[in-house]
């Protein structure tokens, strides 16, 4: 069972101008530990060494992904549409909020290496024996499970996943816009309130009235922007790079049996793939950064090279390749072997791709619900079948191989370097 709250909460928000609490379930999940842990987890992981201004927080978002629900919801139950299944409400608002519980630090570099993803420690906490359980316990038994049903995209009705899961969602309505203004880029913006308006529940599905299909195609423009202009920034990348590296060598030397200096907990744990509910609320980035900054005095040059890269922001440089060549790699890896730089940690192919910042893509097998168009004669049609600007975006693979590379390593070897290689990186 959940009461409305006696005093409505209100959080001022940079976006949205405010955000409503109306239900003591929320305002308590709020409040659990695993929740507030958010504050300390960036919503754009290695960004803000890219976009000085990216420092806000998952917390922030996912308040927001709650706050644009609810106003969807509300712009239903005030239209009375039938379609909609009014007792749903509070599970949409409590799967919004809790979307991202299981993010871990620089979230897509944790994940790479160790091979935990997001979604799967959002149920994990979610059914586990955490703050956050015992509050959607309150509701009932069985509501923990309907609530992860949705994170994991299992529940039965697929109208309620896709409020938070799907091709237009309030996940990215709200991560577009706020990670537009903190970047400080004009490329996220589109109008919010005109998309929630022509949004309708219509037989088991989240549909959007016909004559507001410009107002999606900015939305799809400005997502396509964002896509090639800030998520996949090369500079950005190459952070991410490092960062893997790192985690990649130290899970190396864990498991070689290396002495580290500093092995703080729950990084065993971690390297084991063995973390429980308690020791992955430890991790955030104030724990991780720390952590690099004491990997930064270990005896491993590899391992403390990396680490004072990405403290100090000195990145691999990177050229770009119209095509990958195999045979190239191979013997750019032989090259840097031969002067002592090891390929395994210091050269990297990178290709735009990752699923939580994708163009959108029609109908495809294990994409997110499609958008879908609803005319007069209330007959449904994917958006990109009726506007030339989606079909012109839709899956377009703008991108282009990237080859990272410790340029500075390499000037110092100059001269054992061949004349292939000094050409491909311009030394």
């Amino acid at each position: 069972m959940s009461y409305p709250l006696q005093e409505e909460k209100v959080f001022k928000d940079p976006v949205h101008k405010y955000i409503y609490v109306q239900d003591q379930t929320i305002w308590d999940l709020i409040n659990t530990r695993e929740f507030q842990r958010l504050r300390r987890i960036r919503q754009l992981g290695t960004c803000f060494l890219t976009f000085h201004g990216a420092e806000h927080s998952r917390f922030s978002h996912s308040l927001g992904v709650y706050e644009v629900t609810r106003k969807i919801i509300s712009q239903f139950e005030r239209n009375q549409y039938e379609d909609w299944p009014k007792d749903e409400r509070l599970l949409c608002l409590c799967a919004a909020l809790l979307h991202d519980v299981g993010h871990g630090p620089f979230s897509h570099s944790i994940e790479k290496t160790f091979g935990a993803h997001h979604e799967e420690w959002s149920c994990r906490i979610v059914l586990g024996d955490t703050e956050v359980n015992e509050v959607l316990r309150r509701v009932s038994p069985t509501f923990p499970q309907e609530v992860a049903g949705v994170i994991a995209k299992t529940y039965r009705q697929e109208i309620v996943v896709s409020l938070v899961s799907s091709q237009l969602d309030a996940d990215r309505m709200d991560y577009l816009l706020r990670d537009a203004y903190f970047t400080g880029v004009n490329y996220g913006t589109f109008d919010l309130e005109r998309i929630l308006r022509v949004m309708r529940p219509y037989k088991g599905h989240i549909v959007v009235k016909d004559s507001g299909m410009h107002a999606v195609e900015d939305y799809l423009m400005s997502r396509y922007q964002m896509y090639w202009q800030v998520y996949f920034h090369p500079v950005t990348r190459s952070a991410e790079i490092t960062l893997h590296k790192i985690f990649q060598r130290a899970k190396h030397l864990y498991e070689e049996g290396f002495l580290f200096r500093s092995l703080l907990k729950p990084l065993p744990a971690l390297f084991e793939r063995k973390l429980t509910c308690d020791e992955y609320y430890l991790l955030d980035e104030a724990f991780m950064q720390t952590t690099l900054m004491q990997w930064t005095m270990e005896e491993d040059p590899i391992l403390s090279d990396l680490c004072c890269r990405f403290l100090q922001r000195r990145l691999f440089k990177y050229v770009t390749l119209e095509i990958l060549d195999v045979g190239l790699l191979e013997r750019l890896r032989e090259q840097l072997a031969a002067i002592g730089i090891d390929p395994v940690y210091y050269l990297e192919v990178d290709f735009p791709s990752d699923q939580s910042y994708d163009v959108y893509r029609p109908g495809e097998q294990d994409e997110k619900l499609p958008i879908l168009l609803l005319d007069s004669q209330e007959q449904l049609t994917e958006i990109s079948h009726r506007s030339e600007i989606v079909r012109s975006i839709s899956g377009i693979q703008m991108g282009k191989y990237h080859l990272y590379y410790p340029r500075d390593l390499m000037l110092k070897q100059l001269p054992e370097l061949n004349s292939e290689v000094r050409r491909l990186f311009d030394l």
